[in-house]
């Protein structure tokens, strides 16, 4: 498994680098990110385009045989023929970050089983950090509020909960539901790290939490991905070396992009 992390700053993405970057997707998904109305949301969505397809590229796929397609649930897969081993990816974007996780796609083909999902850690405007997590009291268990409770200072049950968050969206994304499914039947104990549903460990998972910084702020993030169904169930530290994990910026990335795929398609 990697995880390729785009650091998004807007004062570096030029108008020039987002058009040149649109005349690399489909029509499709071009007028897709056209119709968002912040410039910001429009770059990040077509970064999240383009990360796919220099997967492929690097995979010696050329640019008009990339296909893609998504669950009625709106999970998106690769669909374009005879990629062997075939490829397993899951995207996530929270303003300062658009990261990918990919991997040998092996279990629950053609989505396969593999989500991620990166926050900022930060309050919205105009909350409290008790009314932020009062919001959210019905998705959470009773352990993860007894984890959040007054009595932990703000900074730390911040932290915390988004590391319960991302790990819930991000598990929910591998199973290919998403919202759809209750969160108040996941629960992570961040002190113990240990991943429960419906009260047990599931079985066959591999959950790799991860961290960064863009223009100093911090970002956290979960990897869920299902292996098999007998084998035992591990949470991957974000203090553990992570040699699957690279980060980029995005002028650069986006800059790579534009040479590699447009001389795909000479």
């Amino acid at each position: 498994m990697r995880v390729w992390a785009i650091a998004y700053d807007p004062s570096d993405f030029t108008e020039e680098l987002y058009q040149k970057g649109l005349l690399l997707v489909d029509s499709t998904s071009s007028a897709r990110i056209k119709r968002f109305y912040r410039r910001e949301d429009a770059c990040r969505g077509l970064i999240a385009r383009l990360l796919p397809r220099i997967l492929l590229k690097q995979r010696g796929v050329a640019s008009n045989m990339m296909t893609f397609a998504a669950t009625e649930a709106g999970k998106p897969y690769i669909t374009t023929p005879n990629i062997n081993p075939p490829i397993a990816y899951n995207l996530s974007h929270d303003k300062g970050f658009v990261v990918m996780a990919f991997t040998d796609g092996k279990a629950h083909p053609p989505e396969y089983s593999i989500g991620v999902d990166v926050m900022k850690v930060h309050l919205p405007r105009r909350d409290s950090y008790r009314s932020f997590v009062d919001t959210f009291h019905e998705q959470l268990t009773p352990l993860e509020r007894e984890l959040l409770s007054p009595a932990v200072p703000e900074d730390e049950g911040l932290q915390r909960f988004f590391w319960m968050w991302t790990m819930k969206e991000a598990y929910t994304k591998a199973l290919g539901l998403g919202l759809s499914f209750d969160f108040s039947r996941i629960e992570f104990d961040v002190m113990a790290n240990i991943v429960r549903v419906d009260g047990r460990v599931p079985q066959g998972w591999k959950f790799h939490k991860f961290q960064a910084t863009a223009v100093e702020e911090l970002y956290v993030g979960v990897v869920a991905e299902f292996l098999e169904d007998d084998s035992e169930t591990l949470v991957v530290l974000e203090t553990d070396p992570k040699p699957w994990f690279e980060s980029f910026k995005a002028a650069t990335f986006v800059e790579h992009a534009i040479r590699d795929l447009a001389q795909a398609e000479k």
